[in-house]
């Protein structure tokens, strides 16, 4: 199963628009909110060296945010990514 985790913070209009993006592709995600959890948004920011919210990560491998997914969907190396399936 493919695995996608979108960590996100209230009125993000990116991260809003990272989540209708999968939605309309069918994807499932899960999505953690990192409003009030600032420990874990610094853990985050250690371990992928990613600022900015939506962080997103496919198989535990950082995609980046928003903007990043749209480019990997126009150069259609997205669906790839999302057709690889991991071990639970």
């Amino acid at each position: 199963m493919t695995k996608i985790e979108i960590y996100t913070s209230t009125y993000c209009g990116y991260c809003n628009a990272a989540k209708s993006f999968f939605k309309n592709k069918g994807a499932e995600f899960v999505e953690i909110d990192l409003t009030r959890d600032h420990e874990l948004r610094m853990k985050l920011v250690e371990k992928h060296k990613w600022r900015t919210v939506p962080i997103i990560i496919i198989n535990d491998n950082l995609v980046g945010g928003y903007e990043e997914l749209i480019a990997l969907e126009r150069k259609g190396e997205l669906d790839q990514l999302l057709a690889i399936e991991i071990e639970e």
